[in-house]
This record gives C-alpha cells, structure tokens and sequence, in this order.
C-alpha cells in the first residue's frame, strides 16, 4: 500500500496534535492535580503513536509509546508530575518536532532518543535522575508497584463486575519468569495461549504488545475471567516449563471497586497487588483526586459532539485562487470603462451586476487567506517557559486578540521577528527576581502578547513591567559602536534614542550569550516588519516597562488606493497611508536649510516631487501656480507629494516587479489598470526614509 498518498495529511495533523500537548503540558505544568488535562494529553499522545505506527515511522512510534507508558502512570494516580518528567516530557515533545520537521523535509524522521527514552522508562521504574541531586524523594511508585497493571478504567471495571454477577470467576494473576530464561517472550506467549482456553485476559501489565516485543523484566500481571478457580490457574500456570512464580488471586466486587479510586489503599491481605499503596507520594492521595477522575471521564463526551465543520485546503491552491480572482478584478474594470464609454444601458446594467457578485467573491476569497495570528501565537508559551528557565527568572505570557485575523502571507512572515522581541522582553526587559524584589515588584514578571485590528491595520504588542529602556545606556553604547556621534546623541529625543535599538550591530548586553548580545536581531526585525508595508514603534517608561507596537497591513493581495497622474504616467498610492490630499500654492513651499517645506495643519512638513524624483519626461510642474499634494504618514512622520492630477480611489491587485527588475526606491510593486497600463505603486516607508 502507498502510504506517500497521506504524507501531508500525517504531517499537518501531526503537527496539530504536537501543538496541542505543548499547549495541555503547559496547562498542567500550572495545574499538575488536573486529570482532566492529563487524560486529553494522554488521548493525543495515543493517537500520534497510532499515526506514525501506521506511516511506518518507528522511531517516532517508539518514543511516543515511552511517553504514554508515563502518562498512563499519571492519570491512574501512581505518580505525581515533578519538575523533572515536565522536563522530561518537553525534551520528548522537542524530539517528535524535530522528527516531524525532517519528514517533513523528505527524511525518514530518524532520530537518536535513546538518552530521553533512557530518562523515561526510569520515571516509570520510580527512579530519580541523579541531575535531581542526592537524596532526592522517590517521584514514582516503587519498581515492584510499576510491575502491577494499571488501575482499570470504566469500561474495564464493568466487564469484571458482570462477570462476578454471572457467577464468573475473576482473577488476578502475576506471573514471574525465571531470570535464566533466554527466551521470554516466548514463554509470555505460552502463558497467554493458555488463559485463553480457559477464560479470557481484560488487561494485562505491560500491554500483550510490549509482552510480544519482550518489553518486560521477566514479571507480568493481568486481570482474568475464568470459570476456574485460582488454585487451578495457578497450578496450570505453574506447568509451564521456565515459569519461577504464579500468584492467583480471587477478587470480588468490593475490591473491584478499590480499582478505579487511587486514594484507597489495600487493606486486606487477599487484595491484589496492585492497588498497594503505600509506596505512593501523598500528593496523589488527597480526596480531590476523586472529582478530578470524574471530570476525566467527562472529558471525551465534550469533543464528540456535531461533526468538524473544516476541511484542510492546500496553499498552493489557495494561491491559484487569488491569481484567477486578481485576473478577474482586471477584466472588471475594464469592463466598466468600456460600459461607461459605450453608454449602453444594458451593458451597464449587466457590468453593475458582476462588479457586485465579484465584489462579494472577492470579500469570501480574501477571508479564506485570513488566518488568525493564534497559528503563530501559540508556539510562544513554551518558548517562554524554556527561556524564563534558563534565564532563571519568572514570567507569565498573557495573550489576548489571538483569534485576530491576518492574511496567510503576512502570518507566515511574522513569527521570526515576534520571536526576536519576545526574547528580547525576556532577556533585557524582565528583571532578575532579586532585582524585582528590590524595586518592590512582584518576583514574577509578565509579558502581555496582544493583537488588534485598527482600520486597515493589524497591530501586536509585546508589553513587559520590566525595568524600561535606560536612554543613558543606549547613547553610551551607541557612541562607542560608532553608530552615532556625541554631539549628535546630546540633541536626540527619547523616541529618536529608542530608534537607535534598531540599528545593525547594535546591542545593549554587556555579555555576549546564547540569547543576546551579538547586535542581531532588532535590525533584521525592522526590515522584516518594513518589507511587509509594516513599521515598528517603541514606548517606554524607565522602571515601569517597554512596548514594542508592530503595525502590519491586513492583506497584501488587493489594497484600496489612490490612482493618480503625472504626466503620462499613472500611480497608486495605497489609501492606507494618505491622511489626506490638497491643493497649495507656489508661493506656500518654503525653503528650510535647504529643504522644501510646506505647512500642514500648524506645522511644516516635507514636500517631494514626483515628477523630479522618477523623471517623468512629458511634465514641468515649475510653470503651474498651484499643485495637488498627497500627504502620506509613516508612524508620526508626515511627508507632502505633488502630482500633476487625481483619477480617483480604486481596489487594485498588487503585481511583483519580478526579479528582472532591481528594487527601486520608493515603489513598492505595479498593478494592471482597466485600459491596459501598468500602474506603479508607491512605497510610503521610502519617501518617509
């Protein structure tokens, strides 16, 4: 069978539910009682073994099934989560990523876990890893108690009571092999053959799975219904040639019941083995644990309600929608001119009607780009918790407007640069708990990680309550960098000071470290954010904290713009930047220090000539008494065009230049007009410059 067929659907729901027990370990990370948690984590653990065991990825197989024998220890109540199997378990999540990313890439998702599956399989034996220090406590059950099965589930516990009610015998049988034994597996396979022509196995410890691929220390043990008793399964056990021991023991409904309830210990000596517990932390013994099961059972009821309402669609499609639908709009506008030349009233009519049902098709098409920024938020969390730890301080990440929506385009460029900053809140912003103590703050800092739309616009800021932006600092190491002259940082605001973080080479940190300190990564942020029609601006309060504030565009497919005219030659400027457009006169463009400036609304502004600056041939503005302007802004910057006319606003399709053609300062792609003509459109953020 071609399994290559469902590669991408493997991968992409591979990823989904590594995203989502990064998510639910984080959860219980905080909630480490919540069973409910650990059964969903535990469910997609399961079905991730399922998925790669299927697709042939054995390694991948291999460690999730090592993570599922620690997590089915967890929700039966033998064993209490700690820092070390949270850490533990991360490690095995970064792993499966790892494995993921280079299927992902064409590989055989072959990976060398054997140190994280090594730290596994002793969290389930009960031992400590001596990085815990000497003398650490036991944080699970005792090896004698991982050998007993885990305690049944709903299901289970029924089968066994109605078989008791029938008049059924149920047993509880352990079975220890001679250590000599050179094939166990073997003998396993014979025991089972055995009980199956008396009765039937509900559950066996470790799984007939792990029994068959001899994953077992010579012990097993499994619940039994039979119609014999416990000394003749014993004594028919016993018959098998290379078998050291058999205990058999009869259970009835009361101590069935003992079975699903981790907070009862065994209190009679017939009671088997494996509700023993004594050797258990006393942090799983608290009564809360009961409601907490109850909860757990109720869980998977919650997700089985009306079926999926999505289905999965391929980028590349999507990309080939756009192209057709941006062909589509071209053809619209052309047809509108000609409707408006030829004056007939049906053709009009009839255009009028498809400007409205493209128009709508166009709205659909574009939210079927949007995307909410949640696809990329979601990776911060751990990300942040990870850092936090090995930076030795304490964070809570608060995300809010996660569900805000952005083009796929502009999503799938923003996780880098957000990354950056993050980092950057976490390393220069947050202060050391010693620190925070001593400015009288909570040890625990926090970053707020938001989103909203504004107009046209989407904005995300990274805010953290750490120590702000020392001006101070930054013109000292700006000086020594070279990157600005003293006499130059004396007449800087604090907003100009701040812009400084944004230069190449330019870092703060006074050691150079994993994380920071080498003058990389604000700079490449910027011109990331600025080759997305974005701009990124700074606030902050010494001593009370730092925001970062990224403005990006919703879309960079189809933009409202205005159309205007120089000579021959047509433009478009994206409405998003115009704050608004005029007239003025000659004789109100000044010059300052050699500069034109014209004033706006109490203030003087920069004014630039199109025409000069892309030398159109067939225009000379210098003879005109008056001009139009276009005033654009950038952040809290303004600047003035002239144009020789305006055409008016219209939807255009952005269009690449093509690598043919060089970057061209202050234009930012072209568009196809409806009479057939190539429109440049303008980049504000360069005129700004």
């Amino acid at each position: 069978m071609d399994m290559n067929q469902y590669l991408s659907m493997f991968i992409d729901e591979s990823n989904d539910h590594l995203q989502s027990l990064n998510e639910n370990m984080m959860g219980l990370e905080a909630n480490p009682d919540d069973l409910s948690i650990v059964q969903v984590i535990f469910r997609s653990a399961h079905t991730l073994k399922g998925m790669a065991a299927t697709m042939g990825f054995e390694d991948l197989a291999s460690l999730t099934h090592q993570m599922e024998n620690v997590l089915d220890l967890v929700r039966n109540g033998k064993l209490v989560m700690q820092d070390f199997i949270f850490d533990t378990l991360f490690k095995s999540l970064d792993a499966l990523e790892a494995m993921v990313q280079d299927i992902t890439a064409g590989g055989e998702g072959k990976a060398d876990v054997s140190s994280i599956v090594a730290s596994l399989q002793a969290i389930v034996r009960g031992e400590v890893p001596i990085a815990q220090g000497e003398g650490a406590a036991p944080a699970a059950a005792a090896p004698k108690e991982a050998e007993t099965p885990a305690l049944l589930d709903e299901f289970q516990l029924s089968v066994l009571e109605q078989s008791i009610q029938e008049g059924h015998q149920v047993l509880f049988i352990e079975v220890s092999i001679r250590k000599d034994c050179q094939l166990r597996a073997v003998r396993a396979y014979m025991v089972f053959e055995l009980l199956e022509r008396f009765g039937e196995v509900v559950k066996s410890f470790p799984s007939v799975q792990d029994i068959e691929q001899e994953k077992f220390d010579y012990n097993f043990s499994l619940y039994y219904i039979s119609q014999k008793t416990a000394e003749e399964m014993q004594t028919l056990i016993m018959g098998v040639s290379e078998i050291d021991n058999v205990t058999s023991v009869a259970l009835d409904v009361e101590t069935l019941s003992q079975l699903v309830k981790p907070e009862v210990a065994a209190t009679a000596e017939e009671a088997p083995p494996a509700p023993a517990r004594e050797n258990i932390p006393p942090a799983t013994q608290t009564p809360a644990a009961a409601p907490q099961k109850e909860e757990a059972k109720k869980a998977p009821a919650k997700s089985s309600g009306a079926p999926s309402r999505t289905i999965r669609v391929d980028i590349d499609r999507l990309d080939v929608l756009m192209n057709l639908l941006s062909e589509l709009l071209i053809d619209r506008v052309r047809l509108e001119q000609h409707a408006s030349d030829i004056q007939s009233g049906e053709l009009t009519e009839t255009v009028e009607h498809m400007s409205r049902v493209s128009a709508d098709l166009q709205n659909i098409v574009m939210k079927l780009r949007m995307v909410p920024v949640d696809t990329v938020f979601n990776r911060f969390p751990r990300m942040v918790r990870d850092l936090a730890k090995s930076l030795d301080k304490k964070v809570d990440l608060i995300i809010s407007g996660a569900e805000t929506e952005l083009d796929r385009t502009v999503v799938d460029e923003i996780g880098d640069p957000l990354v950056h900053l993050l980092r950057n809140a976490l390393d220069h912003g947050v202060e050391s708990v010693t620190d925070r103590i001593a400015a009288g703050k909570p040890e625990t800092g926090s970053i707020h990680l938001r989103a909203f739309h504004s107009g046209n616009h989407v904005f995300i800021e990274i805010q953290d309550d750490g120590a702000g932006i020392s001006r101070d600092k930054v013109l000292k190491s700006a000086i020594n960098k070279g990157i600005v002259t003293a006499e130059q940082a004396a007449a800087m605001s604090d907003n100009e000071a701040h812009q400084l973080l944004f230069a190449a080479g330019f870092s703060t940190a006074e050691v150079i470290s994993d994380i920071s300190g080498r003058g990389v990564g604000l700079d490449v942020v910027k011109a990331k954010i600025s080759s997305l029609g974005g701009n990124v601006t700074i606030y902050s309060t010494p001593g009370k904290g730092t925001t970062f504030s990224v403005q990006l565009p919703l879309t960079l497919s189809i933009i409202a713009a205005m159309l205007v005219r120089i000579g021959s030659e047509k433009y478009a400027i994206p409405l998003s930047s115009i704050v608004e457009t005029g007239i003025v006169k000659r004789s109100q463009i000044r010059s300052v220090h050699g500069a034109k400036m014209v004033e706006f609304r109490g203030s003087h502004i920069p004014i630039v000539s199109l025409s000069a600056i892309f030398n159109v041939p067939d225009y000379d503005e210098s003879g005109e008494e008056e001009t139009e302007i276009v005033v654009i802004r950038k952040s809290d910057k303004l600047v003035a065009l002239t144009v020789q006319d305006f055409i008016g606003q219209n939807e255009i399709v952005i269009k690449n230049l093509g690598k043919y053609l060089p970057s061209i300062q202050g234009i930012s792609g072209g568009t196809i007009l409806g009479d057939g003509q190539v429109a440049l459109i303008i980049d504000a953020n360069a005129f700004i410059k």
